[in-house]
């Protein structure tokens, strides 16, 4: 069953390295010609909700927002994506990793673990997104066994709009610790029933 991780020195030793390495992708895609590009740790991690099935491995989950792009189209994702990725794996390298995986949605590093303390393993799992005027958009790529084949599109996020603003007013009401307890009932719910899913909450602020 799903629990909430208590052991809060070993939380923020985790976010604090996943997030520098990020930060330092950042840094190196703004200083090449091609992306403007900012960072934001998203979902459970950033509202401190990290949950954790018995002894798996757990994931932080970052949207890297494309702001600007310059010489090609906002439209071409292969070209956008193996930028982003070559970049990644050039920091990750850097720091002791091994290169990232491209999966549908997202960039995914190997798992790591600390060698003092808590021995939990964790990952970076790092989303391409945009804003649009209906909300937030993720870079897909579907996979058909073919690179030739293969197609990348931006998606739009179900329900992402204005979900920061819904946070806040939750907040106000003094009701998230109700969202805190949801959110662990429901994750435990899907668990039971055997079937996979994702809750979390996608934006860029």
């Amino acid at each position: 069953m799903y629990h909430y991780i208590e052991d809060k020195e070993f939380l923020k030793r985790m976010k604090s390295l996943c997030s520098d390495i990020v930060n330092q992708l950042v840094q190196s895609i703004n200083n090449d010609s091609m992306l403007t590009v900012e960072a934001h740790l998203v979902g459970s991690g950033a509202r401190n909700l990290i949950t954790q099935n018995a002894n798996e491995p757990i994931d932080l989950d970052y949207n890297l927002c494309v702001l600007e792009v310059f010489g090609i189209n906002f439209n071409n994702g292969e070209t956008i994506k193996n930028h982003i990725q070559k970049h990644f794996n050039a920091v990750l390298k850097h720091n002791g990793w091994d290169d990232c995986q491209d999966s549908t949605s997202a960039l995914s590093t190997e798992l790591r673990h600390f060698k003092k303390g808590n021995k939990t393993e964790f990952k970076i799992d790092l989303a391409i997104v945009r804003e649009s005027r209906h909300g937030w958009e993720r870079l897909i790529h579907r996979k058909t066994g073919f690179v030739t084949f293969d197609q990348w599109y931006w998606n739009e996020a179900p329900s992402s709009r204005g979900l920061t603003d819904k946070v806040r007013d939750i907040k106000r009401e003094n009701l998230w610790l109700e969202v805190i307890n949801l959110y662990l009932e429901k994750k435990n719910m899907y668990l039971r029933r055997g079937e996979k899913t994702i809750i979390h909450l996608l934006t860029c602020t």
